[in-house]
């Protein structure tokens, strides 16, 4: 019996602690984006996140398994799933509290996949990085100016 993409797509995220089951949603050779496409600075704090071309169920694995290093999860809410061929959108909120700092937060976020012939090749997950990145912040702020004219601001 086969699966709709949306059925993989959810049971992809039901099932992202075990990389046995991964790999029978994921093409071996799917490319997952985690946050952004590439920027040295949100590796830091995120180490997972960027490009990972080609990776397959390994690379989605792998995220999961160092989000759970760092962060306990609280809750984790798909709020909205829908596809319309072989597109899936997944719109959500969790609530993480870090593990080093225990500071919880609830943030917003999305995936875009994309499924074909039964297995996932594609995967895009964006959340509140800013966000996310307080919970592991120790102290000091971020001086930002964002409009012409304005004067800096620190957060």
């Amino acid at each position: 019996m086969s699966s709709t993409p949306t059925e993989i797509v959810r049971s992809l995220l039901a099932n992202t602690s075990s990389l046995s089951t991964l790999e029978t949603l994921i093409a071996p050779n799917a490319t997952y984006i985690s946050l952004n496409y590439n920027n040295s600075s949100l590796q830091k704090i995120f180490p997972y996140a960027g490009s990972h071309p080609n990776e397959g169920p390994h690379a989605i694995y792998n995220t999961f398994a160092t989000v759970n290093k760092i962060w306990s999860q609280e809750k984790f809410e798909i709020l909205s799933l829908f596809g319309a061929g072989e597109d899936v959108a997944v719109f959500g909120r969790f609530t993480y509290r870090s593990r080093t700092l225990g500071k919880q937060t609830t943030s917003p976020f999305s995936i875009w996949a994309k499924v074909v012939e039964g297995k996932v090749v594609f995967m895009q997950f964006m959340e509140d990085t800013l966000d996310m990145a307080n919970t592991v912040k120790v102290e000091g702020v971020g001086r930002y100016k964002i409009f012409e004219g304005q004067q800096e601001f620190e957060v």
